[in-house]
């Protein structure tokens, strides 16, 4: 999922960014189209009657596109716009377009004639014009009348004229990838909501808190957008409140995220979202009210939803970023991937905000766009980091409990050997003796002819009473004397009795040995396990094969390993190792290794087998190391 999905849902919000950016200036840079920078304004008092086709004598102010006047001065309720037109005879169907103006109400006049009229009856003033004009061979005049309830009011973006078929597609295009961006982020965030379900339930939270970001945040870019309120005007109120529910969902789910991301370790960050959370549910509430009640009390909800909701989100937006800063240098990672998209995310809606006051409020906000879609970006990754973290953790613990259970199972099956071993060992072996004892008898009075049937007769029984040793041996492995054993020395022994057996098979054994390696055990039962692993690795590697016997220590532990070039085993003959009568050897019994691992596990050490079919063998031996005598005899179970 993390690998496929999240690069192609990047590629397309990379090209709808560079789409949003470069095609307005395509567009332009094609067209022959005329562009009034200039035009003047007369402001419309409160109490003028609105049903003047032309407006009032009086003076007009020259304003331009470099510094529009667009703050209403107190006891205005709007402002007249005059700019002359120069000569349209050029196109056969000309049109005038102002890609941003500020304004609820707007009549367009050519002199005294009505042109186009559009009224809203809700409070969103950020609006666009298109008008189809005649085409006249001379300059003509025309008004524009704004009328509105904000303190805003005017053009922004300065009159275009052109033909009205590329006015329309203008008209539509410049504002469609906020529209194609909104839609994408709620729709994808859609799709994850309904996959949720498949999830655990402790991914299932993040996940959702993601889909509920990116589908508000896809909903304020949608509802930020003039398009909407202009092609469903009758639900223009419905939209504004969409906007504004929105706004009170988005960040109580950024805060669960990001408390989710620090895993609750910030106990007032997490009081925090608490608070911000019950506040947000009073604001929609409030939301309700104030929607039901057709707007009458509009004060109290702007102090409600504006003034406090902005300074709680202030609050937050500076908590994650200080927070986000103290995890990362703790070398947190996710911590470092959130600081990156807060921190963008601020500098993008700073940068908004700086330019929209050093315009006296005649910017359009649009960084913030970016700013979202890099924290979405950053989420995304982050949540797939955990998500992926979290398999990583099924699969370990999947392989520890598969490993426990396999350790389980081979525990109650020596366990059950042990029992059986210990209770017949004893009753077998004096029968066989006594056995022995007559078929020797036998051999000495029979004629030599028979004499190898004896022999061969007794060196089975032979055979079988060294089974039954080792069967006592693995039941009830005592050591018989605990001493502080050190290892090079034991090596010592055990590699003058083992090079004679290697050199004899044609392979080569390589001892190498730190000094002073002590720990608590038994000699010869030390030196009966070592020999059984070495002695089936001089059996394994055939001539020219190579056995190395090392070992070092590290944090308390010895470390012994037995390293043989030979034929090597693959996972399920590696499963089976120690287990009865399980054997690579056409003649081996098992019995051997059985009695290895029991006599290591009661000296409290542990082995580990890795092998690689056709590449070789690794034994690695661990034993706890005496340190100051810190590990005494009494401390083995014997």
């Amino acid at each position: 999922m993390k690998s496929v999905h999240w690069p192609l849902t990047f590629r397309f919000l990379t090209i709808l960014i560079l789409f949003y950016a470069f095609l307005p200036q395509y567009a332009e840079a094609k067209s022959l189209a005329i562009n009034i920078h200039e035009w003047q304004v007369k402001w419309i008092p409160k109490n003028a009657v609105l049903d003047e086709a032309i407006p009032p004598s009086g003076p007009w102010l020259n304003t331009s596109i470099d510094g529009p006047l667009t703050i209403i001065p107190s006891g205005m309720q709007g402002m007249w716009v005059h700019f002359t037109v120069p000569p349209t005879s050029d196109w056969q169907r000309p049109g005038m377009l102002a890609d941003r103006l500020y304004g609820l109400d707007i009549s367009v006049y050519e002199g005294t004639e009505l042109l186009y009229e559009s009224k809203r009856d809700f409070g969103f003033d950020l609006n666009k014009l298109l008008v189809p004009i005649e085409s006249h061979s001379a300059p003509t005049d025309y008004y524009i009348r704004i009328v509105t309830n904000s303190e805003r009011a005017g053009l922004i973006s300065g009159m275009r004229i052109d033909d009205f078929g590329a006015l329309s597609e203008r008209f539509v295009t410049r504002d469609l990838p906020d529209l194609l961006l909104g839609a994408s982020i709620a729709f994808l965030a859609f799709i994850m909501l309904l996959c949720s379900s498949y999830l655990h339930r402790r991914q299932r939270r993040s996940w959702v808190s993601l889909c509920l970001i990116a589908m508000t945040t896809g909903t304020l870019i949608i509802a930020y957008s003039p398009l909407p309120y202009i092609y469903f005007k009758e639900y223009g109120n419905i939209i504004l409140l969409l906007f504004d529910a929105s706004l009170f969902i988005l960040f109580p789910a950024l805060n669960y995220y990001i408390d989710q991301v620090f895993e609750g370790q910030f106990r007032f960050f997490t009081r925090f979202r608490h608070v911000q959370t019950i506040y947000s549910a009073f604001c929609l509430i409030c939301l309700f009210i104030y929607a039901t009640s057709i707007e009458r009390f509009y004060d109290i909800f702007y102090l409600l939803s504006n003034v406090i909701m902005g300074v709680l989100i202030l609050v937050q937006l500076l908590l994650i970023i200080i927070l986000s800063i103290l995890n990362a240098i703790k070398g947190n990672k996710n911590a470092v991937i959130l600081s990156i998209g807060i921190l963008l995310l601020a500098m993008s809606g700073t940068l908004d905000l700086t330019f929209y006051y050093l315009t006296d409020k005649r910017y359009v906000l649009f960084l913030w766009k970016f700013g979202v879609v890099i924290m979405i970006i950053t989420l995304v990754i982050i949540l797939v980091r955990r998500i992926s973290a979290d398999y990583a953790k099924l699969v370990n613990y999947s392989k520890e409990l598969e490993l426990y259970n396999h350790r389980l199972q081979r525990t109650e099956k020596m366990k059950i050997i042990s029992d059986l071993a210990a209770s017949v060992a004893h009753e077998v072996r004096n029968p066989l003796q006594v056995t022995r004892g007559f078929l020797q008898l036998l051999s000495g009075r029979t004629d030599e002819k028979s004499k190898p049937y004896f022999e061969l007769a007794v060196n089975e029984l032979d055979r079988a009473s060294d089974i039954i040793t080792d069967f006592l041996t693995f039941a009830k492995p005592e050591l018989d004397k605990i001493t502080l054993l050190d290892l090079s020395k034991e090596m010592k022994k055990i590699e003058a009795m083992m090079l004679p057996l290697a050199a004899m098979h044609g392979g080569i054994l390589i001892f190498n040995t730190q000094e002073n390696l002590y720990f608590y055990g038994n000699s010869s039962k030390l030196k009966q396990a070592l020999i059984n692993i070495i002695k089936n690795s001089i059996e394994a590697i055939g001539i020219d094969g190579i056995i190395e016997v090392k070992s070092t220590s590290e944090q308390g532990e010895i470390i012994l390993k037995i390293i043989d070039n030979g034929e090597g085993m693959d996972e399920e003959e590696i499963s089976k190792l120690g287990v009865p009568f399980f054997s690579t050897k056409t003649k081996g019994t098992g019995l051997g290794l059985m009695v290895t691992f029991r006599i290591i596990e009661v000296m409290k050490g542990t082995i580990k087998v890795l092998s690689t079919k056709g590449k070789g063998t690794e034994f690695i031996i661990r034993f706890p190391l005496v340190v100051d005598d810190k590990i005494l005899p009494d401390d083995l179970n014997v």
